[in-house]
């Protein structure tokens, strides 16, 4: 009967190693995160964003389940536990397909979603109720930051909040540069940063939509390795 390969063995233990180690990662500094008031005001992260959190914390929790099932499948020579590697990385991997397939299929909805969201955002920068007060402080410090005004039509969209800030400073404010690629206009007798910040949010996830799309493409094929090694290995075990 064939042995079981031991290079075959330790790779798939590293690999699953790995793999744990990530997750721990990922879970611990999730519930850090998710815990420490500190970290919340540190990261500028309000309630709004403790979905994405819970959902790290889900992901760190089943990577770490993977790579023990994976590391003490490969020790231990098990075929159950290698088996139910082979199977919960295959479950993600679907998913994986079936999110981009959503994805590429409702895009058209996805920028529908974001233009309302926008238009919904532009009423908040004209109400005068007190949340609106709130989202118009925060949105005021995101134009300092990446310099830009409004979200669609520019200084048009704050309505009459544009002379009444509800910040310490006024809204858009921009000192002129001499480089051609000034990023202030002359409005209402002041400078104010030109470019909407509806353009830097759209450019911002399209950028991004990049990135996932390459972490995504190298996670699959990571997972494809872990599939191919845990199922070579099952194979191994059971002709022992």
């Amino acid at each position: 009967m064939a042995g079981v390969s031991s290079c075959m063995k330790y790779s798939m233990f590293i690999f699953n190693f790995l793999f744990w180690v990530c997750g721990s990662i990922i879970l611990g500094v999730s519930i850090w995160i998710r815990v420490s008031r500190d970290a919340q005001e540190e990261l500028e992260i309000d309630s709004s964003l403790f979905a994405g959190v819970d959902l790290l914390i889900a992901v760190g929790s089943i990577i770490m389940v993977l790579g023990f099932l994976g590391c003490c499948g490969a020790v231990k020579e098990s075929r159950c536990m290698l088996l139910l590697f082979f199977i919960g990385l295959l479950l993600i991997l679907i998913l994986q397909v079936v999110g981009g397939i959503l994805g590429a299929v409702y895009r058209s909805q996805v920028e529908t979603s974001l233009n309302k969201t926008l238009i919904d955002s532009v009423n908040a920068l004209q109400g005068s109720a007190q949340d609106h007060k709130v989202f118009q402080e925060k949105f005021q410090k995101f134009e300092r930051q990446n310099q830009c005004c409004g979200l669609l039509k520019g200084p048009e969209d704050w309505g009459n909040n544009f002379n009444n800030p509800s910040g310490n400073s006024k809204i858009c404010e921009c000192e002129p540069k001499k480089p051609s690629k000034d990023p202030c206009d002359l409005f209402e007798d002041r400078y104010i940063y030109k470019t909407p910040c509806g353009e830097v949010i759209i450019k911002y996830l399209k950028d991004h939509l990049v990135i996932i799309m390459g972490i995504a493409f190298g996670l699959a094929v990571v997972e494809i390795l872990g599939l191919v090694f845990s199922m070579s290995l099952y194979c191994q075990i059971q002709r022992r």
